[in-house]
C-alpha cells in the first residue's frame, strides 16, 4: 500500500493513497515550512510529504537489519564495562558521523565499576559417561584458573538451617548442584505471540497506573516470595552462600529458573558478603557518623544485635568480596544430573572457565549524536534505547533491536535531508541492565535531579541483576532543574523486544493523547494505532519521567520476549523479525520528526515544583562545556 512516488506511471494512485493516509496528520501537526508545497486539493503531494517519504525510505530502503547484525553477530554480548560494548559504542558513534549526524561522541558517566570478559568456557560430565552440558557462567563470576577443573559432584538442597550439618566437612573441592529439581510442565501455549485486539483494547481503555496483562502467564519470572517455603529459602541465601565458601566448594552449578527446551536465562553472579559487626567501622570511611541526637531520632544508632545486616554489594564493584564461581545450567540438564546423583551415580564434571575482570577504566559511556535544528535549534527532541546487554546471547531483542531502530530512525531523517525545527538528539544508553545507570546519569547531568520527600519514590528501577522490572513510576516531590530541562520537548524509547510497534504508552500524560492519535493515523494499516494512558516501567524513559519530563515507551508485540529471548541464551539475531523492525523505525522516525516540527513542545504532566538550578550549578555546567544543554 506504500506510495512509490519515484515511478511516474504510479503517480496518480500514489497521490490518492497519500491524500487518504497522510493529509490530516500533516495539516494538524507539521510546521508551515514543511507544508509549503500543496496539491490542487490542498493536500501535500506524496513526493514532498515528509511522512510518506519516511515510510518509503524506512520500508523499502532499510538498513536496520544490517545494523542489528553488526551489533549482535560482530560485537556479540555487550555487558556494561566489556570490550564488546566498547566496540559497539565506538562503531555506533562512527556510523552516526558517516550518516551525517553532528556531535557524535561517547559521553562518559560513572564510575561504573569493573568490567568482565569471558575468555574460555566449556562444561561436560566426563564420568560415568560423557554429557555435554547446556550452561553459561554468570556475569562477573570468577574463573577457575588456566587449567580445567575436574571434580566430583555433590547435590546440595538446603531448605532449612538444620540441613547444613549433613554437608559440613564434605564439600571441599567439590562441584555442587545447588538446589532441587526444577518442575517443568508441558506447555501448550505458543512461545511467540502478538498482541491481540482484546489486549490492545484493554490498553486503549486503561486508566492511570501500570499497564496490566502485558506479559503472558508463561515465561514470566517466578515470584521468589510466592510461598512460605520460597520465602524461607530466600531468607536462607546469605547463610547458604557463606556456608559454601567456608566449606571450600570449588564451583556452583545452579538451574535456570525459567526457560525450557535448552533455553536458559542468567544474569549477574550473586554476592553475599559477611554480615559486619555492629561495632566495626563503616565501609565508607568518609561517611559522617550521626550524632547521638540523630541516632535517637532516626534509628541509625548501634543495633542491639551483635551483627548488622550485610551491605548490598554488586559484583562489578571494585570492593566486592571474593565469590564462588557460579554457572547457570539449562533446567533439563540440571534435573538429569540431580536424578543421576540420587540414583547413586558418582558423577565427575570437567569445567574450563577462564574469565577476566577489567579494572583499568572504571568509567562507562553513552553514545550521543544530533541532527541540528533550525529556527528552534535550542530546543530538543530525544530518542533512544539501551545498547548494553546480558551475556549468554548476543542481546538482540534486549536491546540491540531498540538501538538499531533508533539508529535507523535518524538515518532515515538524514537520508531524506529533512530539516527539523528542533534539534534531534539520539542516545544509546549503557548500564541499563544494572539499574538504568547511563540514562539516569545523563538526565542528572543535563536536565535535573529528583528531590524526593522522605518516604516518597522518584521512580523504580530494575534490580541489580536486571531481572526484576517494577511497574511503578511515580513523580518526585520537587526537581532541581538544569537549564536544558525547559528545552526538552520529549524523549521516545524502544526496549520491549524485537516486535513491531502497536502504539504508545502515555505514561499518565493525558494531554498527549490527541497528538499521538493523529501521529499514528498513517500507520493503522501497519497495526499501530493504540494510545494507552497506562504507565510502563523497567527501562530508560523512567529516568526522564522521574524529573517531570515527557518520557514515552512504545507498545510492542512481545513475540518470544518473555518465553525465549529476554536475558536468555537465545537472544540472538535470528529471533528478530525484520519487517517488524522496519515498521518500528518508520514510526519512531515519524514521532521524532513530528515532535521536532510542532510549534509547541509536547505537553507535560502536572507535576512537582521544579525550581531552576542554583547559579553555582549552572556555572559548573557551563565550565564543563554544556552551556548548550
Amino acid at each position: 500500500m506504500l506510495a512509490l512516488v519515484n515511478t511516474p506511471s504510479r503517480l496518480l494512485s500514489s497521490l490518492a493513497c497519500a491524500v487518504v493516509l497522510f493529509g490530516p496528520i500533516v495539516a494538524a501537526e507539521t510546521a508551515p515550512a514543511a507544508r509549503a508545497a500543496t496539491a490542487a486539493d490542498g493536500s501535500t503531494p506524496p513526493a514532498q510529504d515528509p511522512i510518506a517519504r519516511i515510510r518509503e525510505e524506512g520500508l523499502n530502503h532499510s538498513q536496520v537489519m544490517a545494523t542489528l547484525s553488526r551489533l549482535t553477530d560482530v560485537f556479540g554480548p555487550r555487558l556494561t564495562g566489556s570490550t564488546g560494548l566498547r566496540r559497539a559504542s565506538e562503531w555506533s558513534r562512527d556510523q552516526f558521523t558517516a550518516w551525517g549526524l553532528a556531535n557524535a561522541q561517547l559521553e562518559p558517566w560513572g564510575p561504573f565499576g569493573r568490567g568482565w570478559e569471558l575468555r574460555r568456557f566449556s562444561a561436560q560430565v566426563i564420568a560415568p559417561q560423557a554429557i555435554p552440558l547446556i550452561a553459561y557462567p554468570k556475569a562477573w563470576s570468577p574463573g577457575l584458573g588456566r587449567q580445567p577443573l575436574e571434580a566430583e559432584v555433590v547435590h546440595v538442597d538446603l531448605k532449612k538451617s538444620e540441613d547444613f550439618g549433613r554437608f559440613r566437612g564434605k564439600l571441599r573441592g567439590k562441584i555442587v548442584l545447588d538446589g532441587g529439581v526444577q518442575e517443568l510442565k508441558l506447555k501448550f501455549d505458543p512461545l511467540a505471540t502478538r498482541r491481540t485486539e482484546a489486549n490492545l483494547l484493554a490498553l486503549a481503555n486503561a486508566g492511570e497506573g501500570p499497564a496490566s496483562g502485558s506479559r503472558p502467564a508463561s515465561g514470566t519470572s517466578p515470584n521468589p516470595l510466592a510461598s512460605p517455603a520460597q520465602r524461607s529459602a530466600m531468607a536462607l541465601l546469605p547463610q547458604k552462600y557463606q556456608f559454601f565458601a567456608d566449606e571450600g566448594v570449588a564451583l556452583l552449578l545452579q538451574p535456570s529458573r525459567q526457560g525450557e527446551a535448552g533455553n536458559l536465562f542468567t544474569g549477574a553472579a550473586t554476592v553475599y558478603p559477611k554480615p559486619t559487626s555492629a561495632k566495626a567501622a563503616p565501609a565508607d570511611k568518609s561517611a559522617r557518623k550521626p550524632s547521638t541526637a540523630e541516632a535517637k531520632s532516626t534509628g541509625t544508632g548501634p543495633r542491639p544485635s551483635p551483627q548488622a545486616p550485610a551491605r548490598t554489594v554488586s559484583p562489578w564493584q571494585t570492593d566486592a568480596p571474593p565469590i564462588l564461581p557460579q554457572i547457570t545450567v539449562a533446567a533439563e540438564h540440571y534435573n538429569r544430573l540431580v536424578r543421576m546423583t540420587e540414583a547413586g551415580e558418582k558423577l565427575r564434571i570437567a569445567v574450563d572457565l577462564q574469565a577476566e575482570y577489567l579494572a583499568k577504566n572504571l568509567m562507562a559511556a553513552n553514545v550521543v549524536a544530533e541532527i541540528p535544528g533550525s529556527d528552534l535549534a535550542d530546543e530538543l527532541v530525544m530518542l533512544g534505547a539501551h545498547l548494553d546487554s546480558w551475556h549468554s546471547g548476543t542481546g538482540a531483542t534486549d536491546n540491540a533491536a531498540g538501538s538499531a531502530v533508533a539508529m535507523e530512525a535518524v538515518r532515515i531523517l538524514r537520508a531524506l535531508d529533512l530539516k527539523p525545527r528542533r534539534t534531534i538528539r539520539v542516545a544509546l544508553w549503557t548500564g541499563e541492565e544494572q539499574g538504568l545507570l547511563g540514562s539516569k546519569a545523563y538526565v542528572t547531568e543535563h536536565f535535573g535531579i529528583a528531590k524526593s520527600a522522605p518516604g516518597a519514590t522518584a521512580g523504580s528501577h530494575p534490580a541489580a541483576d536486571g531481572a526484576a522490572r517494577s511497574s511503578r513510576s511515580t513523580s518526585p516531590t520537587t526537581v532541581e532543574k538544569k537549564p536544558a530541562h525547559d528545552r526538552l520537548s520529549a524523549y521516545f524509547n524502544l526496549d520491549n523486544g524485537g516486535g513491531r510497534i502497536r502504539g504508545i504508552y502515555l505514561q499518565n500524560n493525558e494531554a498527549a493523547r490527541p497528538i499521538f492519535r493523529e501521529w499514528l493515523k498513517p500507520f493503522r494499516d501497519l497495526g499501530a494505532e493504540t494510545v494507552s494512558l497506562a504507565t510502563t516501567a523497567g527501562t530508560d524513559h523512567l529516568s526522564f519521567d522521574a524529573v517531570g519530563l515527557p518520557g514515552f515507551q512504545f507498545i510492542q508485540d512481545e513475540i518470544e520476549y518473555w518465553t525465549r529471548t529476554h536475558h536468555g541464551n537465545m537472544d540472538v539475531y535470528d529471533r528478530v523479525v525484520a519487517d517488524d523492525l522496519k515498521q518500528a523505525a518508520v514510526i519512531m522516525a515519524t514521532f521524532v520528526y513530528q515532535a521536532a516540527m510542532r510549534d509547541e513542545k509536547l505537553p507535560r504532566k502536572p507535576g512537582p515544583i521544579a525550581p531552576p538550578a542554583a547559579p553555582r550549578a549552572a556555572a559548573a555546567a557551563t565550565a564543563n562545556g554544556r552551556a548548550t544543554d
